[in-house]
């Protein structure tokens, strides 16, 4: 499930709302549920699930649905199944239910396959045909505003799985020769601050503020960082210190998601945990769920056991929307205790 929170759009129609929803997500859905939240006529947020597999109960997730859109203050919500009847219309019964439990009204229950829409709950032939009305979400009003105010809808999720994957060729082994360079440096930094009596700790810290500062700046000038710059900041922030440095000067701007796209993209598939992760922090602070979804899921596949990456995807399925973090990092996230500015106060590592 992918809760995907976006900037608000007026809904007139049903037409409206199915050329809304690729916006929301950031992708055309297909063979997957979608809840979407409403206030008044305007939608606010937007859940999506896939269709649950054949001969299985749909129940579990239609109530984690239902969950989910009910966190967020909405006052109703549209249900659409994308795919054959078969497979859609236990589900969206299923979801519709657990919407009508959490007490949030169901304003339409809809299918969605091939140029065509289905309403399950209008039954007046001259607005919901039988065979079904076609749309065209290239001529609604809603896609060319969506355009307008810079949203993009890829053709499925497939392509925004592919943004933030590994790249390879030419790339991968400039990159490896470069971690190679990086860990040699990594190792120097630490046996020099032995050999001086210094803290090891410290000074591996010092040298992490410092990469990710140049890298923030690099990025917020609109340039790209070397090879060396990228191996360096991603063996850096194996370094707990380092990495939650890094976390407290993320947020959702398109240059520190940009940073972390980058460095996750052409980090050692070793080193990928903590740029993902913070990756996907900067996507949700921006309202991209479907991206902060796809980064964890690339993290997890590799490090199944990084708490940060657990934690935020226990976030994103829980549906808490991105206003639960106005004011980060000053007001701390939540279930950590973060360390205050000037004093000692012990803090969880994540």
């Amino acid at each position: 499930m992918t809760p995907t929170p976006r900037p608000r759009l007026a809904v007139r129609s049903p037409a409206d709302l199915i050329a809304a929803v690729p916006y929301l997500l950031g992708f055309h859905p297909a063979d997957s549920l979608v809840v979407v939240a409403l206030r008044g006529r305007r939608v606010v947020f937007a859940a999506r699930g896939d269709l649950p597999e054949p001969g299985s109960d749909p129940g579990p997730a239609a109530r984690h649905l239902a969950q989910v859109i009910a966190r967020q203050g909405s006052e109703a919500a549209t249900v659409i199944g994308y795919g054959p009847a078969t497979r859609v219309t236990g589900a969206v019964d299923a979801v519709g239910e657990a919407l009508d439990d959490a007490g949030l009204l169901v304003l339409d229950a809809l299918r969605v396959t091939d140029g065509r829409w289905w309403s399950y709950l209008c039954t007046e032939p001259e607005c919901c045909p039988p065979d079904g009305t076609p749309y065209d979400p290239g001529a609604s009003e809603v896609s060319a505003a969506a355009v307008f105010a810079g949203q993009v809808a890829l053709p499925d999720r497939a392509a925004l799985t592919a943004q933030v994957a590994a790249l390879d060729g030419p790339v991968r082994v400039a990159m490896r020769r470069a971690t190679v360079r990086a860990r040699r440096r990594l190792a120097e930094l630490t046996e020099e601050a032995a050999e001086t009596a210094l803290a090891g700790g410290r000074s591996v810290r010092s040298a992490g503020v410092a990469a990710v500062r140049d890298a923030f700046r690099v990025h917020r000038r609109g340039e790209r960082l070397g090879d060396d710059q990228v191996a360096w900041l991603a063996v850096l922030l194996t370094q707990l210190p380092v990495r939650d440095h890094a976390w407290e000067r993320t947020d959702g701007r398109d240059a520190d998601i940009s940073l972390w796209t980058d460095v996750l993209r052409r980090a050692e598939p070793e080193l990928i945990a903590a740029p993902g992760s913070l990756l996907a922090f900067a996507a949700w602070r921006a309202g991209h769920g479907a991206l902060a979804a796809v980064a964890l899921e690339r993290v997890l596949a590799t490090r199944p056991d990084y708490s940060l990456a657990l934690l935020l995807d226990d976030m994103l399925r829980r549906g808490m929307p991105p206003s639960e973090l106005d004011g980060w990092p000053a007001v701390g996230f939540p279930g950590v205790v973060r360390r205050r500015p000037r004093r000692r106060i012990p803090r969880r590592r994540i």
